[in-house]
């Protein structure tokens, strides 16, 4: 919220009555008053839906709809460089046709040294490929002939490192769901070939995927206080992603790319507890949170903030606002059912939301229709877990027997799994047992007794249940 007012005090008044104009014309009125509010009024956000006459859940639509106009007109009003680059390269043969050998040559190197800036290296062999031809006769021809050969094999490190980017995270996904060291192993692995790529090449552009990759890898697989040698620092790397973004503000890439690095900067801060600087950038995250999880996953997880927004929500006491929150951030979103891990997060996220505000029928029937729908032959713990969230639905619910018919078949699974691995689960299904139990005197002292021994262990694992606020209102919901 603090970021739009900024966008919208910062915007010349140029922009600013254009952008108004543009709202007045297609009737979004309350638009148009919310913009003029955030940069002429000192209004509390509660003055402003009075005067709307809206509520939250409308405010909070309407912000991101006026965030997106206020984005969408900056885009169009953007000079890209990279527009008018790709237009002289179109050129390039009339340029050798047309004119003088001096001015084509001029002119050529003019253009590789814009390109060079904003590292165009397919349009870089292009430039080297006509300085070729016209230094057949000169011994510049051996110069540009080496470069021309450095930038394709430059080209190709870069779609390398594109590949190895969404590569990882596809794996990524795997490794979350089933914990398996096997699945780490390939991402250390890629981590590594994503590092030897991008040593090749002094490029910010590779400096910037090299970055997506190793700090997401710091953060949620390989420890960085278990990593060896010297790395450096993921605060020193944010800050020169950011010097990069601000030196190539005009680059369409890097304009997009800048809700991918909040993103990192809040599971970074996240990581180390520093609360205070995550929130910095959880509202913009948030926000834009349905565009992150259709557009992103080839350069982040951004199923991953689904999780960090459930623990943020249990830290602020406020786990109730997710429900009616996710109607204005999801409302035209949906998810790809093939990406399976980001398909289960965002599904059990949406039922976690729904069980928080109480509304347990809702909350089983996501669960349930996710166990039909995804195959959890490669992810049986995550199955597990999904099972034990369904489990407590019906247990609210009082539908005894799919509660005990999904019972059975949790204790069935664990003894395949194995008890030693499942004992957080073993004790919730002891919790929910006693809660359908006749027996009601000291019923609710028996389930605080069970949750004492309910440890909160840190799995390896998507862990569904470890999201659970296990407090006095729980146990009391369940002695009911």
């Amino acid at each position: 919220m603090a970021k739009l007012k900024n966008i919208i005090k910062q915007l010349s008044d140029e922009d600013f009555e254009a952008i108004h104009a543009s709202l007045i014309e297609s009737n979004a009125d309350k638009s148009a008053y919310l913009l003029k509010s955030m940069r002429e009024k000192h209004l509390s956000d509660a003055k402003i839906m009075s005067e709307l006459d809206v509520n939250t859940n409308a405010y909070y639509t309407l912000r991101s709809r006026l965030n997106q106009k206020i984005e969408e007109y900056l885009l169009q009003q953007m000079e890209s460089p990279r527009t008018d680059i790709l237009k002289k390269v179109a050129n390039i043969n009339e340029i050798i046709f047309t004119k003088k050998w001096a001015i084509a040559v001029a002119t050529l190197k003019k253009l590789e040294k814009e390109l060079l800036d904003y590292d165009l290296s397919n349009e870089l062999t292009i430039v080297y490929k006509s300085l070729k031809k016209l230094h057949i006769n000169s011994p510049e021809l051996f110069t540009y002939s080496q470069l021309y050969n450095k930038h394709v094999a430059y080209t190709l490190a870069l779609d390398k490192a594109e590949d190895l980017l969404a590569d990882y995270f596809k794996k990524y996904g795997h490794y979350m769901m089933s914990g398996e060291e096997s699945d780490k192993l390939e991402l250390t692995l890629v981590s590594r070939e994503m590092n030897n790529v991008c040593s090749l090449y002094k490029s910010h552009r590779l400096y910037v995927y090299q970055s997506c990759l190793n700090i997401f890898h710091r953060l949620f697989v390989e420890k960085e206080e278990d990593m060896e040698g010297e790395v450096e620092p993921i605060e020193d790397i944010l800050n020169n992603i950011q010097k990069i973004f601000n030196l190539y503000h005009l680059d369409s890439i890097y304009y997009h790319l800048q809700i991918v690095f909040d993103f990192l900067k809040l599971e970074y801060y996240n990581h180390y507890k520093v609360y205070r600087k995550a929130e910095n950038y959880f509202e913009e995250v948030n926000e834009s949170i349905s565009s992150l999880m259709t557009n992103y996953s080839l350069f982040t997880f951004p199923a991953q903030f689904l999780i960090t927004k459930i623990q943020r929500h249990i830290r602020m006491d406020n786990v109730e606002d997710m429900y009616e929150e996710n109607e204005a951030l999801f409302h035209d979103f949906e998810c790809d059912k093939n990406d399976v891990p980001k398909f289960i997060t965002y599904v059990t996220y949406r039922a976690l939301s729904c069980y928080y505000a109480r509304k347990y029928d809702e909350a089983a029937k996501w669960l349930n229709n996710l166990l039909n729908e995804v195959s959890f032959k490669r992810y049986p713990h995550a199955q597990l877990e999904i099972k034990a969230i369904l489990a407590l639905q019906y247990c609210l619910l009082s539908d005894f027997d799919l509660f005990n018919q999904l019972v059975n078949s949790i204790q069935r699974q664990v003894r395949l799994l194995g008890k030693d691995n499942c004992d957080h689960i073993l004790n919730l299904t002891k919790i929910l047992k006693v809660s359908i139990s006749d027996t009601k005197k000291n019923k609710q002292l028996k389930i605080h007794t069970f949750l004492s021994k309910f440890e909160k262990v840190e799995k390896n694992y998507f862990a569904p249940t470890m999201l659970l606020k296990l407090d006095d209102d729980f146990a009391k919901r369940l002695s009911q």
